[in-house]
Order: C-alpha cells, then sequence, then structure tokens
C-alpha cells in the first residue's frame, strides 16, 4: 500500500492498495525478475528493492516499463480519492480505511482468479500495529455479508502476514502501489507522475470492454464520481 490509511487534514490525499497477482508457475520467475531489476538500479544480489529506496527518476520509469512488460503477472489496485469523499463516508480509523480498502481488492481478485479457472491465496505486507486477529475477524464478517461480491467459491483462502524480505512478491505489489501513488498524489512541488502508471497498464487487469473494464477492476477507484472522473481525466487513456 501506499498513502496515509485514515483520513486527516494533514494526511495524503489518496491512499493505493495494490495486488500483483501470479499463477504457480509464474513465481518460479519473480526471483530472476527481481534480480534483473536490481541489477538495473545498482542494487546488491538479495537487496529488498523498496520505491522508496530508487531515487532517480529514468530508474524509477526503467522499474515501471519493466513491471508494465513482466507477462507473468497482472495488477489491480484500488485507489482511494479521500478529498472526493463525501463527509458521511469518512473512515478515521485507520485498521478499518485499510479493511475497507482490502474489500475492494479481494473482491477483484476473486472475480480474476474465478474467471481464470484458479483458487486465490493471498498475502498482506506487514503494517504497524495491524494483527492476523484482526485480518481473520474482518474475513468471518465479510462471509456474512450479503452485499459482499467476493467469490467465496474461488478463495480467498486466509490471507497471510508477510514482509518483503521473506515473502520477495511483495516487492513487486510495493512497486505497483508506489508507483500509482505518485500518479495521484502530488510531492512537494505540487507534481504529479502519471508516467509511472502509464508503462505499468499494460500489465492492469481489464475484464470485458468499455468504460468499465479498466476502472472497474485494474484500477478501481472509489469513488468514481462525476467529480473525481473531472479531476482525473488521463485515466481514460490508459
Amino acid at each position: 500500500e501506499a498513502g496515509d490509511r485514515a483520513h486527516s487534514a494533514k494526511s495524503s490525499a489518496h491512499f493505493v492498495m495494490s495486488a500483483v497477482v501470479v499463477d504457480d508457475a509464474g513465481r518460479a520467475l519473480v526471483g530472476p525478475f527481481l534480480a534483473q531489476l536490481r541489477a538495473a538500479v545498482g542494487r546488491q544480489p538479495g537487496q529488498e528493492l523498496p520505491w522508496r529506496n530508487i531515487k532517480k527518476h529514468p530508474q524509477k520509469v526503467h522499474i515501471a516499463k519493466e513491471v508494465g512488460g513482466a507477462g507473468f503477472l497482472t495488477i489491480s489496485t484500488v485507489v482511494v480519492c479521500k478529498r472526493h469523499l463525501p463527509s458521511a463516508n469518512l473512515i478515521l480509523h485507520q485498521d478499518t480505511a485499510y479493511l475497507f480498502t482490502l474489500r475492494f481488492l479481494l473482491e477483484r481478485l476473486s472475480w480474476l482468479a474465478r474467471d481464470s479457472g484458479e483458487h486465490l491465496h493471498y498475502t498482506l505486507a506487514h503494517i504497524r500495529r495491524f494483527k492476523k486477529g484482526t485480518l481473520r475477524g474482518y474475513e468471518s464478517m465479510l462471509r456474512a455479508r450479503d452485499d459482499c461480491k467476493v467469490e467465496w467459491g474461488v478463495g480467498p483462502h486466509g490471507g497471510q502476514i508477510s514482509t518483503p524480505k521473506v515473502t520477495e512478491e511483495l516487492q513487486l505489489a510495493d512497486i505497483a502501489a508506489s508507483a500509482t501513488f505518485r500518479a495521484f498524489e502530488p510531492d512537494q512541488y505540487g507534481n504529479t507522475e502519471v508516467r509511472y502508471l502509464t508503462e505499468l497498464a499494460p500489465r492492469l487487469y481489464r475484464r470485458g470492454a468499455g468504460a468499465n473494464a479498466l476502472t472497474s477492476y485494474g484500477l478501481k477507484m472509489h469513488p468514481w464520481s462525476a467529480a473525481a472522473q473531472a479531476a482525473y481525466p488521463w485515466i481514460s487513456s490508459l
């Protein structure tokens, strides 16, 4: 994930949660692919590859382009545009906001698994003060809700929590979330970098055709009101 989980006047305007999906065969390609990315930006073999430690813009563009060209993976992302949420829908508690975003993501991942004839297993990157028991309780609550659109027949089977060092696939999820975040969230000078997301775009989950093929699946925007659509007109070109 990237950005602040909760909402306040000083928090980031966006919260992004991304999943990088690979099948069992694709998992064998992750290690060599990450090794290739590390070498390209001067990291040592086996070192983690956090987006925040890639300082040079050309290197970030290169990393995003390489991930965008990795045919063995699929990316699904939820972007919460907090400044466009009605005040009645604001979620102030960090865990609640995080889990609400996770629900959107799990729904889409389960649809991808269903359409692919696969079973879904997922791992979250560890975040401070978030416990596995909280995740288990939320999964149980979602199963009991009639309005939850997760396809439980294909999963998700009990999610795990790990770190990018232990589960290196999470390094790819960090790249996807952080690159997407920078496309939406202005830096200290008011600038964004849409190119990072443009380079990732070939790997975004799309289903069907039409205007919602991307924004309902691979780049879920919340909310996607008329005002939000006007604020991000470039999304239609992805």
